[in-house]
Order: structure tokens, then C-alpha cells, then sequence
């Protein structure tokens, strides 16, 4: 066990272990042990498609090599969320790769991501297994263009776990948008879902001469427009779900004449709204909500196809971190960067809440608790501050980006500026180099409406067939 003395830490998450300290605590172990070995892990997909990520570990008689399961276990974990793969290879640590098959087991302890990331998503069983680097798969993870479209009269939306939102868009103009509240996480009837959408597109259909194409956004796995996977439908039944969810897309775009009809993943057309706002690339892009999204577009302004699903990512070590109520892990970033973990340290804090309160108006007490001055709300905000900043320097060692978009109704108001700056102190004191070369952005509340409306309007393109896409909450 490392003794990380991170430099920033909140009262109200003291036993916060993050993993960019604790990575390069074991990695700075491993460049001082003369028996160091390489190891390789490889992610496919049954469309070919593969990620691979290189690392070093300690030798097997180092004293600390008790360590090297932890570390690839949770590399795993975050490689998976973020790229997503059914078959695991790995080469250079045989006795570790038969832990992590019993690990990611249906009777282990990953049993929720053996076969989310099995059957659920790729309809393929998940396996793990020890190879030679020979006889690794080649990568192959080619981008995806996405969005940009402009032209014509548009719709977007955008579904979230506490809200519905809608625009109007004409020639890259927002001439009407709309915000309706609702809650669809346990709504067992399909109806409320479908229908629901479609009034929102009805009222913005309203202020345009006509309807070109409609493009949305929404929290979960989407597979050529198909839901696989979103939180937001956890309480239809599955048979009603494998009916009529799975493909209420198409049911929508053929209400409306089979105009172009595009649907991607939040967090991609967070990153998206961000590239087009900064006219730049590379961006990562974190949306802040009901759960958590990330989204990523790479310096050559391409999409991914990988499932960026930070939510699921982990971020702390610390054995006593908390659990989230989907997969049952600990450390993941939903628990920090969402309203379950402006929640949860507002209890902390000493906020009292109703019993049976939704999470979404907990948020809510909270941002006029910090409007009016109440030290207890900026602590909670400095506190997700602080383990953002932590976690940005774990995503870096992911991702390659120079811009890191924040989004999401946790950073409505004063809040927002919050964990901005305070992320920013962490970075700069603790990972000079990366503030150095990367910027943190925060639209203001206009643009994040109209911000992410655009972009998820400009999804389809007018008159060609829609790209494949397969993106994540």
C-alpha cells in the first residue's frame, strides 16, 4: 500500500486515494526494479476492431509484487470503459491474466462488467486470456467523422436522466428551444419514453418552415441508432424493451417521413459541441449530470469508437471508496462528477434531506445553499473540484487532449467556477507539465444549451447514408 500524500484533500472525502498518484507510485517503483518486464493488453471487438495499451510491470520477485494485480486490475477496468472490447489479451504477466479471468468471471467480482461488456453490448461471450506479444491482434481503432452538418432546418435533442431538452436550428441558428422535466429511470412503460420525445419534437417542429433532419443525444450505448444499453430505460421490463426501445429511433424517424435521424452518445456530442465552440480539436469533453458522460474527439476532429464511458472509469484506490449502484465497483468517477456525488458529499457536509428526496432536487438545495454564501455548499463543490483535478491527470494518461470541456447541471451556477478552480490549483501544483499545455473551459448557460442543441442538430448529414456510430453513458 502507497503512502500518496496528495496535496490537495477535502474534509469530506479524506481517504481519497487517486489513481494518478497511485500509477506513478507504481510506476516509479518499477523503473528502479532491474527485473521490470513489459506487458500488453489488447481489447477486440467483433468487428475487428482493437485497442492496445503498453505498459511496464514489477518483476515477480520484486518485494512489492503484490501490487502489479491491483494495478492491471483497475488499468483493466478503465481500458474497458474506455474503449470497450468482449475478448481480453494480454501478454507478459500469464500469473496476473489468470487472476483477472477469475476477477472478471460471472461468479467474481466483475461479474456486471463480464457481461456487460459480453453478451449485453457485443453479443459475444467475455474472455480473458494470456497470449504472446506475436501473437497480439494488430491495433485497429479508426475515427469516425460525426456532426458539423449545419444546412437546413434541424431539430436537436438531448435526454437526460432528470430532464428533456429541444431546439430549433436553422442554418446553425437556434430559433426555439425548450427544457421539459421529467423522470424516466424507473417509468415502466415504453410509451412515456417514446412519446415523450417525440412531443418535445412536435414543439420545436412548430417553429420551422420544415424539418430537414433531427439528431439527438442521450446517455447510454447506441449501435447504428440502436439502444443497447442507457440507464435512462433500467425500468421498462426486457421484453417491452427488446419491443419497443431498442429501436425507438427508428420509430421516431419514421413519424417523421424518414428524414435524416441521427443519435449518438451525450458525452460524444459534449466533446462535439466543444470542437465546434473552440473551432479546435482534440477535446475532451465531461458532462456533470444526472450520471456522468465523457466524449472525445481526437486532434484529427474525428470521433471515436470507443465507449468513453467515464462514469465507470475508476479514479480512487482507496479500498473504502464508495460503490456505484449499477456495477457494484468502487472509486468510479459517477460516485465524484455527478448529482449522486454532489449528493453524497453534501450529506457529508451536514445537509439534511427529506427522506425520499430525488437526487435532482438535492443538487438543487445545494446551489441556492452556495448562492446565498453557505460554507457547507462551496465545500462540497470543492470537493468534486478537487478529485476532478486528480482524475484529469489520470484521463491524460488515456487520452490525448489539449482541451477539457466541462458540462452537465452540476456546473450550473457558482458551482461550476468551483470545481473549475480548483482542479486547476490541483493541476498546476501537483502536474505542472499537463496545466502547462492543457485549458479547461465551461460554456456560459446559454451556450450550453444551444451549445449541445447545435451539435446534436448537425449529427445527420443531408442526403447520405449516416455513418456507423457506437458510443456511451
Amino acid at each position: 500500500m502507497f503512502d500518496l500524500h496528495p496535496r490537495f484533500l477535502s474534509a469530506l472525502e479524506p481517504d481519497f486515494r487517486p489513481a494518478s498518484l497511485w500509477n506513478r507510485a507504481y510506476q516509479s517503483l518499477v523503473a528502479r526494479d532491474p527485473g521490470a518486464r513489459p506487458c500488453a493488453i489488447t481489447l477486440g471487438r467483433p468487428d475487428g476492431t482493437v485497442s492496445r495499451h503498453d505498459t511496464r510491470l514489477l518483476g515477480p520477485a520484486h518485494p512489492a509484487a503484490a501490487l502489479t494485480l491491483e494495478y492491471v486490475e483497475r488499468l483493466l477496468k478503465f481500458l474497458l470503459w474506455q474503449k470497450g472490447g468482449s475478448e481480453v489479451l494480454v501478454a507478459g504477466a500469464d500469473e496476473v491474466t489468470a487472476r483477472l479471468a477469475r476477477i472478471y468471471h460471472p461468479a467474481g467480482e466483475r461479474t456486471f462488467d463480464h457481461a456487460f461488456m459480453g453478451e449485453t453490448v457485443y453479443g459475444r461471450p467475455f474472455r480473458i486470456a494470456a497470449a504472446g506479444f506475436a501473437a497480439l491482434p494488430e491495433e485497429r481503432s479508426p475515427g469516425l467523422p460525426l456532426g458539423r452538418n449545419l444546412q437546413g432546418c434541424r431539430i436537436g435533442f438531448d435526454i437526460g436522466g432528470s430532464d428533456r431538452k429541444v431546439a430549433a436550428v436553422v442554418d446553425g441558428r437556434v430559433v426555439f428551444s425548450e427544457e421539459v422535466a421529467w423522470d424516466p429511470y424507473f417509468q415502466q412503460d415504453p410509451a412515456y419514453h417514446i412519446e415523450g420525445v417525440h412531443a418535445s419534437l412536435q414543439r420545436a417542429a412548430a417553429h420551422l418552415p420544415r424539418v430537414d433532419a433531427i439528431g439527438g443525444s442521450a446517455a447510454g450505448v447506441y449501435v447504428n441508432n440502436e439502444v443497447r444499453v442507457a440507464s435512462l430505460f433500467r425500468g421498462v421490463p426486457p421484453e417491452l424493451f427488446e419491443r419497443h426501445i431498442r429501436r425507438m429511433f427508428f420509430t421516431l424517424r419514421e413519424r417523421w417521413g424518414g428524414v435524416p435521424f441521427e443519435v449518438a452518445n451525450d458525452g460524444e456530442v459534449t466533446a462535439l459541441a466543444g470542437s465546434m465552440s473552440l473551432s479546435d480539436n482534440a477535446v475532451l469533453g465531461v458532462s456533470m449530470g444526472t450520471s456522468m458522460a465523457g466524449g472525445y474527439v481526437r486532434a484529427s476532429g474525428e470521433i471515436t469508437a470507443w465507449l468513453n464511458e467515464l462514469a465507470f472509469a475508476p479514479i480512487d484506490h482507496n479500498p473504502g471508496a464508495p460503490g456505484d449502484e449499477w456495477s457494484g465497483d468502487i472509486g468510479c468517477g459517477v460516485q465524484y462528477f455527478s448529482q449522486q456525488g454532489v449528493a453524497r458529499f453534501a450529506q457529508r457536509a451536514g445537509f439534511a434531506f427529506a427522506a425520499g428526496m430525488p437526487v435532482p432536487e438535492q443538487l438543487v438545495m445545494v446551489q441556492q445553499a452556495l448562492a446565498a454564501g453557505d460554507p457547507r455548499a462551496r465545500a462540497v463543490y470543492e470537493a468534486v473540484g478537487i478529485c476532478f483535478g486528480y482524475a484529469l491527470a489520470h484521463y491524460a494518461d488515456f487520452y490525448e487532449f489539449r482541451h477539457l470541456l466541462l458540462l452537465g447541471r452540476v456546473t450550473s451556477g457558482e458551482g461550476g467556477a468551483v470545481i473549475l478552480n480548483r482542479a486547476a490549483a490541483v493541476l498546476r501544483d501537483e502536474f505542472p507539465d499537463l496545466a502547462a499545455r492543457l485549458q479547461l473551459h465551461m460554456p456560459d448557460e446559454k451556450s450550453k444549451r444551444h451549445g449541445q442543441a447545435i451539435a446534436a442538430a448537425s449529427l445527420p448529414a443531408l442526403g447520405q447514408p449516416a455513418p456507423a456510430i457506437h458510443s456511451l453513458p
